[in-house]
């Protein structure tokens, strides 16, 4: 029964074990589907089934005949107009980090919008070419294809074939990437972006970024600087770029100068004034038509030697065929290039789905993706995800649903089919200072680190070796890294968990860390142990030791004490050396001795066995003192509570390791009990054998205020002494009522249950 009284309520209930409140209260019976139950469910047919599959591998069939033609089109179009326009160029520069020709990153900017309009279900991100894939895409390619120096034919052929050979390479990932994220999608296992976190994702594209900027250095300043993809790479071309600085080219480095100042002042205008203006300033398509204008009406390439975007095919070049080779070289490359992208695109696009308030689904953004890198790698693409800034675009001025989507692919298509020989004067270092010029976002996430470090330290650490980890690994193995540190700073918070001690707090049912309050008291001879986390193989003698500094003593010393004791009394009893009268042990001679070491080495596994005293015509108090100064430990604990309401799971290995020390501590005459776990909890360990003759299942209390009552009454406290933290009161009485509430006797009380 409850009873509110103002802000206060009164409950009146009996104390509860588990076995008690199974008796009284009876459970459901549910049944658990088995695994052929599940397989049944899932090979079954019906027509409202495979409506259901179709709609969720075809999402378009779902939202466009809801779409809202009037209000939504021309908002759409200007969307697509934008996006595209950024598209194209973000694709040209893009497509360098992969170190493939320029054009072949207007494929990559065109068909996963294509597939992505049909299977995608986010109605706002933009997908295509994204710097860090790129980048990790290209460091796959510096380590497999040869540099010119180790071929022997002409210049102009070791460059084509070079170019084949790295193309091939590339598009081989994408298709390998892309059948990976689709098996992931149909086994239904998209679950796996749960375990890049926040703090691993910031860190990692921030590192990106670093890369992706040094990357850009040699088409910056147009210096020969070779490839590297191993550990330390970024270091390497670091030390090449400067030691090659003397032979920058003037005309590069001045005009990438300029680009990437303009385009950081107009972003941030951008960014400061997007709500007065009606769409953002295209600045990366004005500025590249004014280089491209200017490095064609000035003739850059002749006269300054400048490296330009050259030769760009109009129309579709036609599909290659994957190399299988390169699929058993790149697999592991892939697997981090698959999640990496589904995990950034399922992130941008979980912003907007909240934002706007529409579902989407992750195992289905997986075969989105996968199809879409297919398609892509098998038409001369590279594998891509989602460019925060295209996204961002798109949203921003206006775009509603993937229409727009499709409508930036239109303009794509028209720079593949008809215009793209206009940007062949395009100086390369203008591409690549576009490229820097969107990493600002990323290159920002710095500051995280102090919001980190004040909010929660393992994160700011998993960051901070994130960046190491991609830093000086690379991305491919300093993604697999970052991956395993955080999942060991996982096992270390549960290996090393914040065990504490409670208290009573204001005489009620309340218990917290004793600690941090000061009006506490604990019931004497009652401990209560509290552990905050799973309990498993790798955390059980922790879990052990921390109980023993809480209770103050070794359960197994003190049994073995006890029983060495024993013997030397019985060997006392035996030869009529030990008298016993009301006042204690009388023994008749001084001089017995026995070998403690003897007993040690000999007899220890006799002393880890119960104490077994029915042999004797007396009890022994082990709390007073021995003939012959026999020396036992003594101990004011009669009582351990054990708070297990966070404690989700017990491994096998870890139950043998618990049961050993309920042993302990009942065999020296402490009374265990264990609370605040679930019927799952108890119904494994009974499945396991864990209950005997000493360890029983009636140890088991709903809540601990359940135990601590059961404790007092089962002693047969009339006024139980407290043990205060507060000086001024030394120690109070209390009486149990009837229906298990705590009162003072000093004081005149309903007789009801405080809690």
């Amino acid at each position: 029964m409850i009873e509110p009284i103002g802000n206060q309520y009164i409950v009146a209930r009996p104390v509860y074990s588990a076995n008690t409140f199974g008796e009284e209260h009876t459970k459901k019976y549910r049944h658990h589907k088995t695994f052929l139950d599940h397989l049944k469910e899932g090979c079954s047919c019906s027509t409202q089934k495979a409506k259901r599959i179709a709609l969720s591998l075809f999402p378009i069939a779902s939202w466009l005949p809801a779409y809202r033609v009037k209000e939504w089109l021309l908002s759409d179009i200007v969307s697509g107009i934008s996006t595209g326009l950024v598209a194209v160029l973000q694709g040209l520069a893009f497509a360098l980090l992969v170190n493939i020709p320029p054009s072949y990153g207007l494929y990559a900017a065109f068909f996963p919008v294509i597939t992505y309009f049909f299977l995608g279900t986010s109605r706002h991100i933009s997908v295509g070419p994204f710097p860090v894939l790129s980048m990790m895409v290209g460091a796959v390619v510096t380590r497999l294809v040869p540099t010119a120096s180790n071929l022997s034919n002409s210049s102009i052929v070791n460059e084509t074939f070079i170019n084949e050979q790295k193309l091939m390479v590339a598009t081989s990932l994408t298709v390998l990437t892309g059948i990976i994220q689709l098996a992931m999608g149909v086994l239904q296992i998209g679950f796996v972006v749960i375990y890049l976190s926040e703090s691993l994702i910031s860190g990692f594209t921030t590192a990106a970024a670093v890369h992706v900027l040094v990357s850009q250095l040699k088409f910056m300043l147009q210096l020969s600087v070779p490839s590297y993809s191993d550990p330390f790479s970024l270091f390497k071309v670091l030390n090449s770029v400067f030691t090659q600085i003397k032979d920058t080219n003037t005309a590069d480095l001045v005009t990438s100068l300029i680009i990437l100042l303009v385009v950081f002042v107009v972003k941030e205008i951008n960014q400061r004034y997007k709500a007065k203006l009606p769409v953002p300033i295209p600045i990366e398509l004005l500025m590249t038509v004014i280089a491209t204008g200017v490095s064609y009406g000035f003739d850059f390439k002749n006269r300054f030697d400048v490296a330009v975007v050259g030769d760009m095919p109009n129309g579709f070049q036609p599909p290659i065929t994957p190399d299988i080779k390169i699929f058993q070289e790149t697999i592991g490359d892939c697997f981090g290039i698959a999640i990496v992208g589904f995990a950034v695109a399922f992130s941008v696009a979980s912003v907007y789905s909240l934002k706007y308030d529409y579902p989407i689904d992750g195992n289905q953004e997986l075969i989105a993706l996968g199809v879409g890198n297919i398609f892509t790698g098998s038409f001369r693409g590279f594998a891509g995800s989602t460019a925060l800034s295209r996204s961002g675009v798109q949203e921003s001025t206006g775009g509603k649903t993937q229409v727009a989507g499709l409508l930036s692919s239109f303009i794509v298509l028209i720079v593949i089919v008809a215009i793209g020989f206009l940007l062949e004067p395009l100086q390369k270092s203008v591409l690549a200072a576009l490229a820097l010029g969107n990493l600002k976002g990323m290159l920002m996430q710095f500051t995280e680190i102090r919001r980190l470090w004040r909010k929660d330290k393992y994160d700011c650490l998993i960051w901070v070796m994130t960046f190491i980890f991609a830093i000086v690994l690379g991305l491919g193995l300093g993604l697999a890294a970052s991956v395993a540190f955080q999942l060991l700073t996982i096992v270390f918070r549960t290996q090393f968990p914040k065990c504490s001690t409670l208290a009573n707090i204001g005489r009620s049912n309340i218990y917290k860390n004793k600690k941090d309050y000061f009006d506490t008291y604990e019931p004497e001879g009652v401990k209560i142990f509290r552990c905050p986390s799973p309990i498993y193989f790798a955390n059980i003698n922790f879990f052990k030791q921390k109980l023993i500094d809480a209770v103050g003593f070794s359960p197994l010393r003190i049994l073995r004490k006890r029983n060495k004791a024993l013997k030397k009394i019985r060997k006392l009893q035996k030869n009529g050396l030990l008298q016993v009268t009301p006042k204690g042990f009388i023994c008749t001679n001084d001089g017995f001795k026995d070998s403690d070491e003897e007993l040690d080495n000999n007899q220890i596994e006799e002393l880890d066995q119960p104490i077994n005293t029915t042999d004797l015509p007396f009890q022994i108090d082990w709390n007073t003192d021995l003939p012959l100064s026999i020396e036992v430990p003594k101990i004011n604990l009669h009582s351990l509570i054990l708070d297990f309401s966070a404690v989700s799971f017990l491994d096998v290995s870890s139950m043998r390791g618990l049961k050993t020390i309920l042993q302990e501590f009942i065999r020296i005459k402490i009374d265990v009990y264990i609370v605040g776990t679930d019927d799952d909890f108890i119904e494994k360990l009974s499945r396991c054998e864990f209950f005997d003759d000493e360890v029983k299942d009636s140890i088991f209390f709903l809540t601990i205020h359940d135990a601590v009552l059961n404790i007092l009454m089962k002693k047969d406290y009339s006024s139980s002494k407290f043990n205060y933290s507060q000086e001024k009161e030394k120690s109070l009485g209390f009486t149990i009522n009837t229906n298990g509430g705590l009162r003072n006797r000093d004081h005149q009380v309903p007789a009801e249950t405080k809690f």
